[in-house]
């Protein structure tokens, strides 16, 4: 056995024990590590005997000390937001299309009985451009934004002219 090795875990060991017995770190550190958590997985419970305990739980304590005092010492920065893709550009477009089509139609009440089957499109309209944030090349998607507002355009437009509203 070596003994260099040996004093110097007694001189680590006599420093880690003349160390507070708990120091809290400020809050904001907790919430930066919690928010680069991933999310936490069902535990499975474990049938094996318990093992003998070993070292390692010192080695990760200090660790995760080293890493909270790095927080703690460098400032975070947020990162950098992706930049939109095509196919998101032309979902941009053709929203926005969609929009200045549905100004140019008579801004009074729709019926009742129209509601639902708009707020219906609308809802789709959302779930899809979210779709195309997490899947941006899927040209299939934006095909499906153009065909919902080209819906909720003709279905406004049959509403407004049921309602006897100049169009």
């Amino acid at each position: 056995m070596n003994n260099d090795n040996t004093d110097i875990d007694t001189h680590l060991r006599a420093r880690l024990r003349a160390l507070p017995a708990e120091r809290l770190p400020p809050a904001q550190a907790w919430q930066r590590i919690a928010a680069q958590l991933p999310p936490r997985v069902a535990e499975v419970p474990n049938s094996a005997p318990p093992r003998r305990a070993r070292r390692w739980p010192l080695r990760i304590g200090l660790g995760l000390a080293a890493a909270l005092a790095v927080l703690m010492v460098v400032p975070t920065s947020t990162p950098p937001t992706p930049r939109p893709s095509p196919l998101q550009r032309q979902a941009d477009v053709i929203a926005a299309e969609y929009q200045q089509a549905m100004a140019s139609l008579p801004s009074a009440q729709i019926g009742a009985d129209w509601q639902p089957a708009l707020h219906e499109l609308d809802s789709s309209a959302v779930y899809i451009r979210a779709a195309i944030a997490e899947n941006p090349r899927s040209g299939y998607l934006l095909t499906q934004l153009q065909r919902t507002y080209a819906l909720r355009l003709e279905l406004t437009q049959q509403a407004v002219n049921a309602a006897g509203l100049p169009s």
